[in-house]
């Protein structure tokens, strides 16, 4: 899984990147050539359980890859929107950082600290990128630089997406046809992205739960059905910067139950709608990701395409009952492990041995 991290300049982006990837890369005003990407594990407390038990020579978590791209704004060099945004083509999401943290020593390009300014600012950009690119479809397909028999069907499509671009609505809010969102994959519209909002806080917004502008953000967020994660990027860092035995009881003290990267993770999860199921042994406990209502066939293919060719059965037992039993081998002589067919659903925490034949 890809996610995009943006933003305007001075909002915390690259240090958000930092704090969930440990990726060092440096932070201030200025503009990055290239994009930072790094890789994150997904924490997942089930994984913890399935290693100890099993002591496997390897424990690999589901990962999310972010790519980090410069700020948005001044200083660009003559570079316009879709340039910087180049590096996030291929995203599964985006998250919107906004910043809301007051600083004497990182103030605010613009002067003042205002996240709902912001936040429509870099909206707008989003939007006027994707006019752009809708506008040069239709050239070239007025000019007949495209196949015949695909310019009708571009053209309209392309028509009512500038019908919502026009009025600043975002792609992500459009209802299209299961037709027309597959034909519109072929595009790169970044306001199609689903997308998440960070606020990033400062220590005495995160303590109290509240920030300028937060009733106003919460509206447009509710309103998009946008997921709006509030985050304190100074405060994780500190956490980060301590032995992993120091930080449970710091994190008490702040009323914190999870780091940034699980929080963002499980946000993430809820909101693309993906689950994962496990696969266990003395050689490896791993964690796979798919989306909701896959069947054990298309999840068999995640691991190898052949697998999911050669399907004959799955034996599956939901992590619950793998942990009431205590053991695979207690899970099986109490009847909680059953053989599944291909078109059966997987479920969050399953865990699965494929049976196949190639």
């Amino acid at each position: 899984m890809k996610i995009g991290i943006i933003g305007l300049p001075q909002v915390g982006k690259t240090t958000l990147f930092n704090l969930l990837t440990e990726a060092g890369a440096s932070t201030g005003f200025g503009n990055k050539d290239k994009a930072n990407i790094g890789v994150a594990n997904v924490p997942d407390e089930r994984i913890d359980h399935l290693a100890e038990i099993y002591r496997p020579k390897k424990t690999t978590y589901a990962q999310i890859e972010f790519i980090d791209i410069a700020g948005l704004g001044p200083n660009s060099n003559g570079r316009d929107t879709r340039e910087f945004l180049t590096a996030l083509q291929n995203v599964d999401a985006l998250v919107q950082v906004v910043r809301a943290f007051r600083s004497d020593t990182v103030p605010h390009f613009r002067g003042n600290i205002d996240s709902m300014r912001d936040l429509d600012v870099l909206q707008s950009e989003l939007v006027l990128s994707d006019l752009a690119l809708l506008e040069t479809r239709l050239e070239r397909l007025n000019k007949g630089r495209v196949k015949q028999q695909d310019v009708e069907a571009d053209m309209a499509l392309l028509e009512k997406c500038r019908l919502y671009l026009e009025e600043e609505q975002p792609l992500s809010q459009v209802e299209f046809t299961s037709e027309e969102s597959a034909h519109l994959r072929q595009y790169t519209f970044y306001t199609a992205i689903p997308m998440l909002l960070a606020i990033n806080l400062d220590e005495e917004e995160l303590i109290e739960g509240a920030y300028p502008r937060q009733e106003d953000l919460s509206a447009w967020a509710k309103a998009r059905q946008i997921p709006v994660l509030p985050i304190c990027g100074k405060l994780e860092e500190e956490i980060i910067g301590l032995p992993p035995e120091d930080r449970g009881p710091f994190m008490a003290d702040l009323g914190l139950r999870e780091t940034g990267i699980a929080r963002l993770a499980k946000a993430v999860y809820r909101y693309l709608d993906l689950v994962s199921y496990f696969t266990v042994g003395s050689d490896e406990v791993r964690a796979w990701t798919i989306t909701a209502g896959m069947n054990a066939r298309q999840a068999a293919g995640k691991i190898h395409s052949d697998i999911e060719r050669g399907f004959i059965r799955a034996e599956v037992v939901g992590y619950e009952d793998f942990c009431a039993a205590g053991s695979m081998a207690q899970a099986k002589e109490k009847g909680l492990c059953r053989l599944e067919g291909k078109e059966y659903i997987v479920k969050d925490g399953d865990i699965i041995s494929f049976r196949f034949n190639v």
